[in-house]
């Protein structure tokens, strides 16, 4: 069952969903739902990631690469000396 809500938008985006509206022929309530869909399921999929490795620190199953480790892999980037990136413990 569908359920109607109010939204405050600034005047750019409200015309830029104006006129992506009428360049799609989609209704902006349309446009609205299928965005709202879409952050919302990035959105789940992010904390539920997120969720899972917590789980895997708590039971002791996770592992990690070092801090120093990975900060010198990142600095390593684009050089003559570029690393291999570091294993995780």
């Amino acid at each position: 069952m569908n359920k109607t809500v109010s939204i405050r938008l600034e005047e750019k985006l409200m015309l830029d969903l104006d006129k992506l509206s009428k360049t799609t022929e989609r209704s902006k309530a349309w446009l609205m739902a299928k965005a709202v869909e879409q952050y919302v399921e990035n959105q789940s999929w992010q904390v539920g990631s997120i969720e899972k490795t917590l789980q895997k620190i708590k039971s002791g199953d996770a592992k990690f690469a070092s801090h120093e480790s990975v900060t010198q892999w990142l600095e390593s980037w684009g050089t003559a000396g570029e690393q291999k990136p570091p294993k995780c413990k």
